[in-house]
């Protein structure tokens, strides 16, 4: 029956070499776990030795090392297939792994950088002086200095920044359309300042026309994700850090936030990821005491 089934993954469903030999190994280690259990025929299978050979798999025994749990679920899976071929050629008249579940594979919390090699990160934005390099100096500090979002970074418009120093802040726009108003820090305030002033307006007359998009690409347009992806490698490139990516920064925003005494609820808000303030925030006194936790907290913050 294995044979059967194996032969029926390599010609009907095209399975690639590689994977055929990691389910022929993890169906091989299935039946011998089948022969200890004292299981002969597929009709003899219940749903307690497909779930016992998953203990198996997580645990190991003396002949086999335990799985991790996404090579344990492939286990899993071809366990699953394996039946549900035997039934279907009527071998079995029963599913016993149709109620088995693989392992949940925990998702890997990105890695937040320090606050030293973001600052590295970000004085690498490129050339000094160089209109591009105030963008992409103004991108850097935006991302790291609000948690933004890759796309909510390049959907921003000009109107959706305030640079009044009282009241300094950014309007971003998240996910199912839920707009949040986060805090900046002077030292993002500056580098947003110094891009509209004497860099953007450079930039947007090599555009056809006006757009509203606060961050232009070198041609006039929005930028997209694809191009602050670009520029935030090339920065970290230069600064000589490796894996950096735009949920790193995020990530680093709201850890260095935490480390810094802000209240986790506040975090979650300026994330947008949960609506524990927003609506006190449109008061002007919850704004401005949003601001100070922000200020206190974030190391670029009161700089």
């Amino acid at each position: 029956m294995l044979s059967s089934y194996l032969a029926h993954l390599a010609g009907e469903r095209g399975l690639a070499a590689n994977t055929l030999a990691s389910y022929r190994r993890d169906l091989v280690r299935y039946v011998e776990h089948l022969k200890n259990r004292g299981r002969v025929t597929f009709r003899e299978i219940a749903e307690a030795d497909v779930t016992a050979f998953l203990a198996a798999l997580r645990e190991g025994d003396e002949t086999h090392r335990a799985l991790v749990a996404s090579s344990a679920a492939r286990a899993v899976s071809a366990v699953r297939g394996l039946h549900r071929f035997a039934l279907r050629e009527g071998v079995s008249g029963h599913d016993p792994a149709r109620r088995v579940r693989p392992p949940r594979q925990l998702r890997r919390a990105p890695r937040a950088i320090g606050v030293e090699e973001v600052e590295r990160l970000i004085a690498a934005a490129g050339p000094d002086g160089a209109p591009l390099t105030l963008r992409n100096r103004a991108l850097l500090e935006l991302l790291y200095g609000t948690g933004a979002r890759i796309s909510e970074a390049v959907g921003l418009a000009v109107d959706d920044v305030d640079l009044d120093p009282g009241t300094r802040q950014v309007r971003l726009s998240g996910k199912g359309g839920q707009a949040r108003a986060v805090p900046l820090g002077r030292l993002a305030g500056d580098a947003l300042e110094a891009y509209l002033t004497r860099a953007r307006p450079d930039i947007a007359a090599h555009g056809r026309g006006a757009t509203p998009g606060l961050f232009l690409n070198a041609r006039g347009g929005r930028l997209t994700r694809q191009g602050a992806w670009e520029v935030l490698q090339a920065a970290a490139e230069r600064a000589g850090l490796a894996g950096v990516s735009p949920h790193m920064l995020r990530h680093s925003f709201a850890t260095h936030l935490l480390d810094g005494g802000a209240d986790v609820r506040v975090v979650q808000e300026l994330l947008g990821h949960a609506s524990v303030i927003t609506g006190q925030v449109s008061t002007p006194a919850a704004a401005d005491r949003l601001r100070e936790i922000y200020a206190a907290a974030h190391p670029r913050g009161r700089r």
